[in-house]
């Protein structure tokens, strides 16, 4: 079947970085934001990590939001809940530091563009374990914005995280899509390439390409910006048809 909707992964694909010096950098300004509020740096960064665990092991059954802060508050107690604004106020001013450890590409854009003007519809489809506010920063830190895609996911709005295959049958049903007509383009060979479960084309880009596990990469058609808009030539079907 034709593509007709293409979901596009933010960090890594659509932005560059070096995921390991962008975490860094942000658990770094966080914890300096936090400190004075009584959270010790070390204890602070596991809290956050469990509470992506509990984000990325999320059965549906709460939106991730709630999934991370009931794991966050077991470890911080009520006042973790008490000092939520805290962190809303960080992804609101200091995280904008962040974009330092970040690339940038123009091609990004032009793709995104390139994809609508086949007659495509596009969808962000970020590992949803950021708020809204983190996530519109990194859009526009890629040179887009938030009204660029018909949908981009959240922790607030979704329910499940990549490499479980029921966040891309939650992002499909939102969009009001057939799996099989979509393409999902990202950088992380084993977050991104369940989408094939549900019928879903998967195309991997290798300028910032993660593959921990050392997947074999010859079922999916991969490469670079200018190579993913020739396959997007060859397979995009216009809306409708």
């Amino acid at each position: 079947m034709a593509i007709t909707t293409v979901l596009f992964d933010l960090d890594g694909t659509l932005l560059p970085m070096d995921q390991d010096l962008f975490v860094k950098a942000y658990f770094g300004m966080l914890a300096r934001k936090m400190a004075p509020h009584g959270y010790e740096a070390g204890k602070l960064v596991d809290a956050i990590w469990k509470g992506t665990a509990a984000m990325v092991k999320n059965d549906g059954t709460r939106t991730n939001e709630e999934a991370f802060w009931r794991a966050f508050s077991a470890i911080f107690g009520p006042k973790a809940l008490e000092d939520k604004y805290l962190f809303e106020e960080f992804y609101g001013n200091e995280f904008e530091n962040a974009r330092a450890v970040c690339g940038y590409s123009p091609r990004a854009a032009a793709v995104v563009r390139a994809a609508k003007g086949l007659g495509c519809r596009v969808a962000l489809a970020t590992n949803p374990i950021f708020p809204a506010v983190a996530t519109e920063k990194r859009i526009r830190w890629a040179g887009l914005a938030p009204e660029d895609f018909e949908l981009f996911t959240t922790y607030e709005d979704s329910r499940f995280c990549k490499p479980n295959p029921a966040y891309y049958r939650e992002v499909a049903e939102k969009l009001g899509v057939a799996p099989e007509n979509c393409l999902m383009v990202g950088n992380d060979a084993s977050e991104d390439t369940p989408a094939r479960e549900l019928g879903m084309a998967v195309y991997l880009l290798t300028g910032s390409l993660i593959n921990k596990e050392n997947r074999d990469l010859a079922p999916y058609p991969h490469g670079d910006f200018e190579d993913l808009e020739a396959f997007l030539n060859s397979h995009a079907g216009v809306r409708g048809q």
